[in-house]
């Protein structure tokens, strides 16, 4: 009990830290960015990978955004790696999606890059890449936000509470920020599929019917 209620209690710590502001700002670019038609690539490795995919998920069906994310496709993904390293995958990717100045690039990542100690040196070029072709960079990023903090137009650098445990609340934070976004007034676009339910439900509207083919 005593590891559950320590873990619960530093997730609460983690969260009350974060800085609404830079939740704010973010959300900002993001609706610029989809008035002005351009598009979204999610960059994630491991844990991040997969809040990439999911976030594309959900920016695409309730955003309403054009979104992708190099962790979806995994057969080209592993090629470039296999042929041209680990290091050039995303900015590769990201030229070969001509990525430009009305795009951002969003970073999901526990260090945000650290190129000189060898973290993350896919993520730190793709991001200076996209800098230098005029498109955004966004983040949620742990530690000191790395060269994603420094380069990024808007960034929410998730808090250390507990420097022997980083990764599991980075990545959990990510999740819930990038669920407040998409849920915000300013970004939602559709409604989700329960919450639509409860509303019909209160509202006293009959259900649809589903129709199953025969």
């Amino acid at each position: 009990m005593k590891h559950i209620q320590k873990f619960l209690s530093d997730a609460r710590t983690v969260i009350g830290q974060i800085d609404p502001a830079a939740i704010e700002k973010t959300i900002d670019l993001l609706a610029r960015v989809r008035e002005e038609k351009g598009r979204l690539f999610f960059l994630g490795v491991g844990g991040g990978a997969a809040n990439a995919s999911h976030s594309v998920a959900d920016f695409r069906k309730i955003g309403g955004f054009e979104a992708y994310t190099p962790s979806d496709n995994v057969a080209e993904l592993s090629a470039r790696t296999n042929d041209e390293g680990w290091e050039t995958g995303f900015v590769e990717w990201l030229k070969g999606s001509r990525l430009g100045k009305s795009d951002a690039v969003f970073v999901l990542s526990v260090g945000g890059g650290t190129p000189e100690l060898g973290l993350s040196d896919n993520i730190a070029r793709a991001v200076i890449y996209a800098k230098s072709v005029g498109a955004k960079v966004l983040g949620v990023v742990g530690k000191d936000g790395g060269l994603t903090a420094r380069y990024a137009d808007a960034c929410i650098i998730v808090p250390t509470v507990d420097p022997g445990v980083v990764t599991p609340y980075v990545e959990a934070a990510q999740s819930l920020v990038v669920h407040l976004m998409v849920n915000h007034p300013r970004l939602k676009a559709f409604e989700m599929k329960h919450e639509s339910l409860n509303r019909a439900s209160l509202s006293g509207r009959p259900k649809k019917k589903r129709h199953c083919p025969q």
